[in-house]
């Protein structure tokens, strides 16, 4: 009985201890994680609540590494007091205060700094009331710099039997970790057994943050030859991940030729001989093999080529062929041949049937042919004095005339190569008698007496007919101008008028003759005798009466004068027309009659001057 006595009162006691401290309860509540840059400030908040009120509240801050292992008390606050804890790395750079709510508290930390990465601990103690704790996970990140990405251009051959390192790319301090992928343009690279490769070196810096360096190794191909690289660097943030690409590479591929091409660089179209011909080779390897030229059906004629360029200067037809290039690849060895047909086009020398010259009787017809062997089809244009005359090979020429005569030029052209073509000429000369355009005409002239006169004959004919003049009725003429051609003759002859003159011109050659005439008429010349006529005595008595009329207005013109008192004249044969000093004049107007004759004498004297009445003369004083 007394056992169960006792176990039944430290049953009760055990209950009743775990009541008292059910009773006395507190709650520490804190973010599980926060997430700041580095150089930012962040606020950490605790929240805390009492089951009953306690006497008095203590809180107190740490710090400590991920594992929990070591703590460090930074911050101590009670009723009294709120200081932060001196000799730690955030003393200076953390405070606290109260938030918004009852029991609310905000530890803030400026300038967060990368090993502030750690737990922060909220402990609160409130006395008999209880005391908890919790805490908060800091989180710092730093961004990396941009990646910096470098290529390998020296050339990577295909023929490589394990991956080649082609690009490295680097990332500097960043903090979390950074990670680095490749792309072939945008495909992903994944490590692959003897085709993709990557090599990662990862540092970490004094400071705490990484740097990552990654090389990739790749088995290159043809196909790589117009690729781009790049590498990508993934990195976290507060709340996400960044990622960062680098500039791409395009690598230089080395790999063996397989196919070989050769073209005529020019000229352009159809080669004629004479053209300078340039041939180009070129294949698919990198880099570019070494090339022979060559004939395929004159391999023994060596060419004279640089690299990958062979020249024909002033090409023939002998040089039609095929011609090849040839490359050799220094890796494998295998040679890769191009072809290319060279056809050069060409005409001989026009050949014009009839040959050089060809006589012709006036009147008569003439076919002229024009041909030349080419390699292409032709054309033929006829010519004379710069004008088409003909479209064909052959020329009609229908009762010819002299005007037919001259030099025909055939032009061979081809149609589908401009600049090949040949000319030949042939002369076409027409025999006939002399021809005139007034033949057989008299030509009546008239012209003064002893007055010269030109006479001009001209003829048409081949052989050239020569000039031969008749004149009668004078012996004073002569030739002065004499012009010969081969179909064509032109005489002038000059003839002095003495009397009626009859002229002829006759030309000829040894087949024919043709002529034509001149009649010319003196014209008598007008003698002295004719001035004595009764109609030269009339001319006479008219100029008198103009000569009369003159003196009537001069007259008129000193009485005007007088009137207008410039003339003074005095009434007994003086006038003074000066003053005291001067000389006196007087005006007198004389008038005499003789027979067969009249005039009219104006005389001025100086001083007096009496005029005797018995000189049979009359005198009239104008002042009356």
């Amino acid at each position: 009985m007394g056992f169960l006595r006792d176990a039944f009162i430290f049953t009760a006691l055990h209950f009743l201890l775990r009541a008292c401290r059910v009773r006395a309860v507190v709650t520490v509540t804190m973010t599980e994680t926060l997430e700041v840059f580095v150089g930012n400030t962040v606020e950490i908040p605790c929240q805390y609540s009492f089951h009953e009120e306690p006497s008095m509240v203590m809180i107190q801050w740490f710090v400590a590494e991920a594992s929990g292992s070591r703590r460090e008390r930074i911050f101590y606050s009670d009723g009294t007091t709120s200081i932060a804890d001196q000799g730690t790395a955030l003393a200076d750079r953390i405070s606290l205060r109260p938030g918004d709510g009852s029991g609310d508290l905000l530890l803030t930390l400026k300038d967060v700094h990368l090993r502030d990465e750690r737990q922060f601990i909220c402990q609160v103690n409130g006395m008999s009331a209880g005391n908890g704790e919790s805490k908060t996970q800091l989180r710092v990140f730093d961004p990396p710099e941009p990646p910096a990405i470098e290529g390998f251009y020296s050339g990577i051959s295909v023929n490589n039997e394990h991956p080649s390192k082609i690009a490295s790319c680097e990332v500097r301090e960043g903090y979390p970790r950074p990670n680095i992928s490749w792309y072939r343009d945008d495909t992903l690279l994944l490590s692959k057994a003897n085709v993709v490769n990557v090599v990662t070196l990862v540092t970490r810096e004094s400071s705490g943050l990484f740097s990552i360096q990654s090389n990739l190794h790749y088995k290159v191909s043809k196909e790589d030859k117009d690729a781009h690289f790049h590498c990508r660097v993934t990195y976290l943030i507060p709340g996400g991940v960044r990622t960062a690409e680098s500039s791409p590479v395009n690598i230089t591929v080395h790999y063996p030729t397989t196919e070989v091409n050769i073209w005529k660089e020019s000229p352009a179209g159809l080669v004629k001989e004479g053209d300078t011909v340039v041939l180009r080779c070129r294949g698919d390897g990198n880099p570019p093999p070494p090339f022979t030229f060559s004939r395929k059906h004159h391999p023994e004629i060596d060419l004279d080529y640089n690299l990958d360029l062979l020249k024909l200067p002033a090409v023939t037809r002998e040089e039609s062929d095929v011609y090849q290039c040839r490359s050799l690849d220094l890796d494998t060895y295998e040679e890769v041949t191009g072809e290319l047909q060279l056809k050069v086009h060409y005409m001989d020398p026009a050949i014009v049937v009839p040959k050089e010259s060809e006589i012709v009787s006036k009147g008569d017809s003439l076919i002229a042919t024009c041909n030349a062997s080419s390699s292409l089809e032709t054309s033929v244009v006829w010519f004379k004095d710069g004008r088409q005359v003909g479209w064909e090979h052959a020329l009609l020429l229908k009762d010819v005339t002299f005007d037919m005569a001259g030099e025909y030029i055939c032009e061979v052209s081809t149609p589908a190569l401009a600049g090949l073509k040949s000319i030949g000429v042939v002369h076409i000369v027409v025999q006939g008698p002399p021809e005139m355009n007034d033949a057989d005409t008299m030509t009546e002239m008239e012209e003064n007496f002893e007055a010269f006169v030109n006479l001009s004959c001209e003829a048409w004919g081949i052989p050239p007919p020569t000039v031969s003049w008749t004149i009668l009725g004078t012996e004073n003429w002569r030739e002065v101008s004499s012009k010969v051609t081969t179909s064509w003759v032109q005489s002038v002859v000059t003839v002095k008028v003495t009397s009626g003159i009859t002229a002829s011109c006759n030309t000829t050659n040894y087949l024919g003759a043709e002529g034509k005439s001149f009649s010319i008429k003196a014209i008598p010349l007008v003698t002295p005798a004719t001035v004595n006529s009764p109609e030269g005595n009339g001319i006479i008595i008219v100029v008198i009466i103009v000569c009369i009329l003159l003196l009537a207005i001069l007259g008129s013109v000193l009485y005007f004068l007088y009137k207008k008192g410039k003339i003074p004249c005095g009434r007994v044969g003086k006038q003074d027309i000066t003053t005291e000093k001067t000389n006196k004049a007087e005006i007198v107007v004389e008038m005499k009659s003789e027979k067969n004759e009249g005039a009219v004498l104006l005389k001025g004297v100086n001083g007096e001057k009496k005029v005797s009445a018995d000189q049979g003369e009359k005198y009239m004083d104008v002042r009356n």
